[in-house]
């Protein structure tokens, strides 16, 4: 069942916004919590970042696609599986959620 295209762009919305709230929420926790050791921050915001990536990728695929970023949506549109006025959707919704997650990250 193709899905409209607003609940596609609900679905990228949602994603890109946990995203981004996991990697620098888990990013600003690591660097707090790992005294110095670079090496530890950066295993402590790896393995959050690939684990929201899976459930995402998980929830949201069938609906969206669920590209995330934007230079997967311009791989589908260089590959014509999916038009212009869609990327443009796609990217515009992704760069709010972006920074809109990215806000709530340093919220907290």
């Amino acid at each position: 069942m193709q899905e409209t295209l607003a609940r596609r762009l609900v679905a990228e919305a949602l994603g890109t916004a946990f995203l981004l709230t996991t990697v620098v929420g888990s990013g600003i926790m690591a660097e707090r919590l790992a005294g110095g050791n670079l090496a530890l921050a950066l295993l402590c915001n790896t393995l959050p970042t690939g684990a929201i990536l899976f459930v995402l990728i998980t929830v949201f695929g069938t609906l969206s696609g669920a590209h995330l970023n934007p230079a997967v949506s311009l791989v589908f549109l260089l590959r014509r599986t999916m038009t212009g006025s869609d990327f443009a959707a796609y990217v515009v919704v992704g760069y709010g959620r972006c920074r809109r997650g990215a806000d709530r990250a340093c919220d907290v």
